[in-house]
């Protein structure tokens, strides 16, 4: 019998009343249920009492989502934050050596916004903390006294790198147009991360990983986001399913 891939998705660490939790978007859970048709199993921000090997090589894939908090600077030698800024220690002690450990052993990864911050941090990039105080780049940000259904529409368009995957998912399409709800991005772009898709501005919204042995791919937008709606949504999450499926396959064999 041929079982549904196990797709991991780091959670984010954070405090409900006194309490502690573990937690992840509704809408990451069911792209992975029902964009990439597999099983999705959330994975606790424990960071070092994880058994990072062991995990992985339990997963046919890995989904690191978007998330309100800011990878801390410390982790690519950028400055302090702004007083205030949202972080999330035990989230990125947990994902950052998921996401190399997973690049390392193969296993389908797709990220998305932060998850695209992280993997560009995990291979050694940096990341401007504040993209709308950055002269030459717009807000990239979301209004979030919207509607989500305004705060998730097209915001702008992205231009696809001719022959890139996001292109041939696209159908050889220049240009497509993406939601946009971050304030960080991608600075200096990490040794291994080829450009995938750029704003306007020049910011990078896509990359993939060169030479990777299976999918891997960031984006800084939010396709899982009624992924059923968008047709490059939807061939995102489904190739990244395929590609989860292919190694619990070949884990079965």
């Amino acid at each position: 019998m041929t079982r549904k891939p196990l797709i991991g998705i780091p959670a984010c660490a954070r405090m409900m009343g006194e309490h502690p939790f573990h937690v992840a978007g509704d809408k990451y859970v069911r792209a992975v249920s029902d964009g990439a048709g597999a099983l999705p199993m959330l994975i606790p921000a424990l960071g070092t009492a994880l058994d990072i090997d062991d995990l992985v090589e339990r997963l046919d894939g890995l989904l690191v989502t978007g998330s309100p908090s800011n990878v801390e600077p410390q982790h690519y030698g950028g400055a302090p934050s702004e007083p205030g800024t949202l972080h999330d220690p035990a989230r990125d002690s947990t994902t950052l050596p998921l996401i190399r450990a997973a690049l390392e052993k193969g296993v389908p990864l797709l990220g998305i916004c932060r998850g695209l911050q992280e993997l560009n941090v995990a291979l050694g990039g940096t990341l401007h903390q504040r993209v709308h105080e950055v002269p030459g780049h717009g807000n990239h940000r979301e209004d979030r006294e919207a509607p989500l259904s305004v705060q998730y529409g097209p915001a702008h368009s992205v231009h696809l790198t001719p022959d890139g995957v996001l292109s041939g998912l696209a159908h050889g399409a220049a240009e497509v147009r993406v939601n946009s709800l971050h304030g960080q991005g991608i600075n200096r772009l990490a040794d291994g991360l080829i450009v995938e898709a750029t704003a306007p501005d020049g910011l990078v919204e896509a990359v993939r990983v060169a030479g990777a042995p299976a999918f891997a791919l960031a984006v800084q937008w939010h396709p899982e986001w009624r992924f059923w709606e968008d047709p490059l949504s939807t061939a995102l999450l489904r190739t990244f399913g395929s590609a989860a499926a292919e190694r619990a396959r070949r884990r079965c064999s």
